[in-house]
């Protein structure tokens, strides 16, 4: 009797690697900064997707531009106040995983670029 098990395999986080991003390189967005990372960058989201914003810090209103888009996230430099509507985020179904693997995946993804 031959036993197949379906498994999720090591290393995949369930993370689909075809969307669409929501934010594009040299697009600006009034967004509000909503946390601050490890490393004092403040994060802020559109439509879900992260967004590291040198030189935020919590509670910010401000206008943004991308600098660089990367697979689970996005960076951006403020380039002036701006003015935050209150936004109707959309829900999008999000794998459960903590601050601290985040983190870590984004560390490891610019390390393995400075390389």
């Amino acid at each position: 009797m031959e036993r197949r098990f379906s498994r999720q395999r090591f290393g995949n986080r369930g993370f689909r690697e075809d969307f669409e991003k929501p934010v594009k390189v040299g697009e600006t967005y009034d967004v509000e900064i909503k946390e601050v990372g490890s490393k004092g960058d403040g994060i802020a989201r559109v439509k879900n997707f992260i967004i590291f914003v040198t030189g935020g810090k919590k509670g910010d209103k401000c206008k943004i531009k991308i600098t660089q888009v990367r697979r689970r996230f996005a960076i951006a430099e403020k380039v002036g106040e701006g003015e935050v509507e209150e936004e109707v985020e959309e829900e999008v179904p999000e794998e459960e995983v903590t601050e601290e693997e985040e983190e870590e995946e984004i560390e490891e993804e610019m390390e393995e670029e400075a390389e």
